[in-house]
């Protein structure tokens, strides 16, 4: 597997101020990111994503069902940001944007699947993929773009109401989790159909949440790519002097789940806290402002979790996590 070398050409988490103003343009990503996930973290504030596939303005949310709507949030995917309008849940007090580069287009159609994807846009360099498809109400499959197997795979619906399903690895794809939900992983192979990505295909169900006949649905995809990401597991010791995750790079970002216990998704990174202890973090699921305590250490090699809490490290849990290199 190819090394990046340069992970903050294809990542970058980047803070900035809010306020709420059209055409307030975020600079220092240092490339034109294809997914923007913004969160305020000084109030209660829903989270919003958006992505090239999609397009500007198009809006959904971590923490809800609802369709994919229309607001002012990200008006321009730039060379070296975004720009944000005057919506507040995108552009209002102290706000965290992650960045990711995909193919820098709306990209194109794939017919890898038994479903043709209408757009595929795809950074195989650095593992990650944009896909939306249509949904046809039968067990198929779906072209990712990669090349590789993917080890995560999210889903949702965007022209109506649903979950937001997530695929990992580490729990094994006849399991699932909902970025959405703080419940523990489910077994049922309505989601993911049972079937693990292949190095062309991720495989879908008949549940309405990831394929229900003429329903638009949007994917995000994630290879592993070494000194880039890492999607992985580790197991709680419920003790302060925690679990050390081994990532074999410094990470700029972290995603933590139990996948056993009813937990928030826990998200840190190294744009608010620049410094160990990384005691700052928010949940995908929850609208709340970030929460200070529960410290982890990003080291040059991994984390390093310095807390009891059940969160991050109940004893015997199985965690997944996500994790970008600085």
């Amino acid at each position: 597997m190819a090394q990046i070398n340069k992970p903050n050409l294809h990542f970058k988490p980047v803070a900035f101020t809010g306020n709420t103003s059209a055409g307030h343009a975020i600079t220092g990503v240092g490339f034109q990111p294809d997914w923007v996930w913004l969160k305020t973290v000084n109030s209660s504030n829903n989270h919003t994503i958006f992505d090239v596939v999609r397009g500007v303005t198009n809006r959904i949310r971590s923490n809800q069902t609802n369709a994919q709507n229309t607001s002012s949030g990200v008006t321009s995917f730039d060379t070296d940001g975004f720009t944000v309008g005057a919506d507040s849940a995108g552009n209002d007090g102290s706000m965290i944007s992650w960045n990711w580069k995909a193919a820098n287009s709306q990209g194109s159609s794939n017919t890898d699947g038994t479903i043709n994807s209408t757009y595929t846009s795809a950074n195989t360099t650095a593992g990650f993929s944009i896909v939306q498809y249509t949904g046809t109400g039968s067990n198929a499959t779906v072209g990712h773009g990669l090349g590789v197997a993917p080890k995560t795979v999210v889903i949702k619906k965007t022209s109506g109401t649903g979950q937001w399903p997530f695929g990992h690895t580490g729990i094994g794809f006849n399991k699932f989790l909902e970025l959405n939900l703080t419940g523990g992983s489910q077994t049922n192979s309505n989601r993911f159909n049972d079937t693990a990505p292949t190095s062309t295909v991720f495989s879908i169900g008949t549940e309405g949440d990831v394929n229900a006949s003429g329903q638009t649905y949007i994917a995000y995809c994630f290879a592993e790519k070494k000194g880039y990401s890492k999607f992985g597991t580790y197991v709680g010791n419920g003790n302060a002097d925690g679990t050390f995750i081994y990532l074999g790079f410094k990470p700029a970002f972290i995603l933590v789940k139990s996948s056993n216990s009813t937990t928030e998704w826990h998200i840190s990174d190294t744009a608010r806290r620049p410094n160990n202890p990384n005691n700052s973090y928010v949940s995908a699921s929850s609208a709340a402002a970030e929460n200070t305590g529960n410290p982890t250490d990003f080291l040059s090699n991994g984390v390093k979790i310095r807390t009891s809490n059940n969160g991050w490290n109940k004893s015997g849990d199985t965690f997944i996590y996500w994790a970008f290199a600085e």
